[in-house]
């Protein structure tokens, strides 16, 4: 019953662990130079909490990130309400409010370009750019996020290098001021979207480790290896 909600809570995953170690460059070179300073300068990011609407289909959700060196995670729901996603370095919990389910996933950190917490560090995009090609989508200079929108942004696609990567590629808006990720927009080979939308950074607020440890309700179906079943 949770397989189209794995797949895309697991993509979710997927990229906000991504997320929490991407951007920055003070001279612009090639692509693929300036995708190494991304993780650089969110390596020196101690914590920080985003806001982060995701698109998937026609299905949009709404959360609040935060992200602690070097990998913890949570994900807090306002759309859908209570949902939660919880990430601690070695296992995955994830919340179902409408379900009443606690899926939880032991996560390996040597999961390679798949996922876990090797991709919450500098030495996680590495693993990426091992596995994906990097380009300019438009060119070094910086443009516009959007049609609607005058922040200007600096554009990166993503491209498996194989077959066996869980997305064909994956485009990043990354600002070219305060040089945080602004939007991912990640396809699978079965061609579903997912796009991440992030704003109102905040930085290095001494978040407590507290804010990583999670409670489910007693009365939740506890489902384990979610990940690895039918």
């Amino acid at each position: 019953m949770f397989n189209r909600k794995n797949r895309i809570l697991h993509a979710a995953l997927f990229f906000v662990l991504m997320i929490c170690s991407s951007v920055s460059a003070q001279s612009i070179t090639t692509a693929s130079a300036y995708f190494k300073t991304v993780s650089e300068y969110y390596g020196t990011i101690k914590d920080y909490e985003a806001d982060m609407d995701l698109s998937v289909s026609k299905q949009q959700m709404t959360a609040k990130v935060s992200f602690k060196r070097p990998d913890l995670l949570r994900l807090d729901f306002s759309d859908p309400a209570d949902q939660v996603i919880l990430f601690n370095g070695d296992m995955l919990t994830i919340y179902l409010p409408e379900s009443s389910a606690v899926l939880q996933q032991s996560v390996q950190s040597d999961n390679g370009g798949a996922g876990g917490a090797s991709l919450a560090t500098p030495q996680g995009l590495s693993l990426m750019s091992r596995y994906y090609t990097v380009a300019y989508e438009t060119g070094q200079d910086p443009v516009p996020l959007d049609d609607t929108s005058d922040e200007k942004v600096i554009k990166l696609i993503l491209n498996r290098r194989n077959t066996a990567e869980a997305f064909r590629s994956i485009k990043l808006a990354i600002n070219a001021e305060t040089k945080l990720i602004r939007r991912v927009d990640a396809v699978t080979p079965r061609g579903d979207e997912f796009i991440f939308n992030f704003s109102n950074y905040k930085l290095n607020q001494n978040i407590s480790d507290q804010r990583f440890i999670y409670d489910p309700p007693s009365s939740a179906n506890n489902y384990n290896n979610f990940l690895l079943s039918n």
